[in-house]
């Protein structure tokens, strides 16, 4: 489930009455970008540039061709001053995100300066003219001004770059929900139809009968050999048995046939659910967690909303993992980070091994006993991210810079289980901030301060964005 390269449409416009007045402005221009930009964006993403468009009807024809090739997003450059009357038609209709570019060739007005380089580096303008207009009609875009050689702004524009791949991976996300809905838990409610509408996803309704019966049907050796790999890969503690791993593969087999079936980008399960039906082996709390590993987006409590906010976390800032705050450490200024059995297999430390233990009562009622995995988190800088619906049935991405303390899971509790800290201020402060915001219950977790990119995401979508 790697992310690919953002593939973007570079549009440069310039201004039709220099093929007259200045014979060659065009042409020094398109030198320009192949010479200069296209190198400088290389790093960021697959650039596609045909060639600059004067007229309506060539940017038509551009959009038309961008949009056909399947480019996440538009790069909307005013090579010279170009009128926004040219392209405001094409962008408005356009699906495609757009982002203006506020660039130029020259770094410094200085003594050198003369009428071909005014010509040449006089964009900006245009740039003002086209967003005026597509605000007039209501167009999203997102602006950055900044030269080719500043750090800050090709910054800007890979975070830009890497939210609008998520939002057009976004567009075709299935999401599979098992079971049924947690009686009475608000904050996972979730309108389809707003689902579809807004972000073009789907969810796909999976029935427990389907994941018992491809369990129980799970062939031996794939079994056996997924068995191995358990004590291979994890420290697994003396009192888990061959009988309750092997359960647990099958588990993992059928969950894993479900989402290969169905073509799904993240999953969502009701715990309570497989209790609902006495066939029930166990729950697959090692499957999920090893499904994020690989880039599958998971929350529990068949959230489907959840889902979504770690797999667009993963998509932008991998390794993300699914968690829930549970309990405040005020003498600590921090807070207690758990879910029942599911966690993200990557966010681990890298020279402590996985535990993977069993559940002492089982949370549902199942035939043979539930294990977790259970690993040892990666400390440093961190960011807790929570996609919601807000107001008027907005979405809302909720960001707060954080810390993971180094933290040894408690053998008392056989569940994920980390710690995190405010990078600032106190945890009483930022809880409120939090629940001001409308943060849920739910919520995701990935290492390194990814605010900016959740903020150029929250752009791309044309949600709401709260930091606390």
């Amino acid at each position: 489930m790697t992310a690919r390269r953002p593939r973007i449409g570079l549009l440069g416009l310039t201004l039709e009455l220099y093929e007259t007045l200045s014979p060659g402005v065009r042409t020094g221009r398109e030198q320009w970008v192949r010479r200069a930009v296209i190198p400088a964006l290389k790093p960021l993403a697959d650039i596609s540039f045909g060639r600059a468009v004067n007229t309506a009807a060539g940017v038509e024809a551009a959009v038309r061709k961008f949009e056909a090739d399947g480019v996440d997003a538009l790069l909307v450059m005013c090579l010279t001053y170009a009128p926004s009357q040219i392209a405001v038609n094409a962008l408005a209709r356009t699906r495609l995100p757009l982002i203006v570019w506020n660039t130029q060739e020259l770094r410094a007005v200085d003594d050198a300066f003369g009428g071909a380089e005014m010509i040449a580096n006089h964009g900006v303008h245009g740039t003002q003219d086209l967003c005026n207009v597509l605000l007039r009609n209501n167009v999203r875009f997102s602006y950055v001004t900044s030269h080719i050689e500043d750090a800050d702004g090709v910054a800007a524009l890979a975070q830009l770059f890497t939210a609008v791949a998520a939002a057009t991976a976004l567009r075709g996300l299935r999401v599979g929900l098992l079971g049924h809905a947690f009686p009475g838990m608000g904050d996972c409610a979730f309108d389809s139809t707003l689902l579809a509408g807004s972000l073009g996803c789907q969810w796909v309704h999976l029935v427990v009968e389907q994941y018992i019966k491809r369990a129980a049907a799970a062939p031996a050796a794939a079994v056996r050999n997924l068995v191995a790999g358990y004590r291979a890969e994890y420290a697994v503690r003396a009192d888990v048995t061959d009988e309750d791993l092997e359960a647990t593969a099958r588990a993992e087999l059928s969950l894993r046939q479900l989402v290969r079936m169905n073509k799904l980008g993240a999953v969502t399960y009701q715990f309570m659910a497989f209790g609902d039906d006495e066939r029930t082996e166990t729950v697959p709390f090692v499957a999920a967690s090893r499904l994020m590993g690989e880039g599958i987006g998971f929350a529990g409590e068949a959230d489907i909303i959840g889902a979504i906010g770690t797999w667009l976390l993963n998509r932008v800032a991998p390794p993300a993992s699914f968690s829930e705050i549970f309990t405040i450490d005020f003498a600590g200024n921090g807070l207690f980070m758990s879910h029942m059995g599911e966690a993200n297999t990557a966010i681990a430390r890298p020279d402590r091994q996985i535990a993977l233990v069993a559940r002492p009562k089982p949370i549902t009622r199942t035939r043979k006993r539930q294990l977790a995995l259970v690993p040892e988190v990666q400390p440093g800088r961190a960011t807790l991210c929570a996609f919601t619906i807000g107001p008027s049935s907005r979405w809302r991405i909720i960001a707060g810079a954080v810390n993971i303390p180094e933290f040894v899971p408690r053998p008392s509790l056989p569940v994920p289980q980390f710690k995190i800290a405010p990078a600032a201020g106190d945890v009483r402060d930022w809880l409120t901030r939090y629940a001001l915001a409308g943060g849920p219950h739910h919520n995701a977790v990935c290492f390194g301060d990814a605010r900016p990119v959740l903020r150029a995401l929250a752009d791309v979508l044309g949600a709401d964005y709260r930091e606390v």
